[in-house]
């Protein structure tokens, strides 16, 4: 079954959630297997391209199949690989911390990217572990 927008609002709610605790504005972006935006949400206070890069880190990583490190590490070890591949996407690829994969019976649902600080990373991290 594939993600569904009520699935991708609780993962924003747990990212946010977890933004709050650490005291930080982030904005979260949820993609699907296709890395199509299901939902996206902006925290008050977030930096306004925070929209943009969230939903950048979230389309890498669904498209992908890599979370935002392992992203990092193919921009950097294969740079003619991932210069082709982010223009294959409808949104360029944001390599580094704050995406994650949605994974359900070890299938990929697509990502969860996170913007607004270097702490986002917790926040992804602590959305994409909902066992959906």
């Amino acid at each position: 079954m594939p993600l569904n927008l009520h699935e991708a609002n609780e993962l924003i709610s747990r990212a946010h959630a977890k933004a709050a605790q650490l005291g930080i504005r982030i904005t979260v972006a949820v993609v699907d297997e296709g890395g199509l935006l299901v939902a996206l949400a902006r925290m008050d206070g977030a930096a306004p391209l925070t929209p943009q890069i969230a939903e950048a880190k979230a389309v890498g990583a669904a498209m992908l199949h890599r979370d935002g490190a392992s992203l990092g590490d193919l921009a950097k070890d294969r740079p003619g690989f991932f210069s082709v591949a982010d223009r294959l996407v409808r949104v360029p690829i944001v390599p580094g911390l704050g995406s994650v994969l949605i994974k359900r019976d070890g299938k990929v649902l697509g990502a969860v990217g996170v913007s607004g600080t270097g702490l986002a990373r917790r926040s992804a991290t602590a959305a994409g572990r909902v066992g959906l």
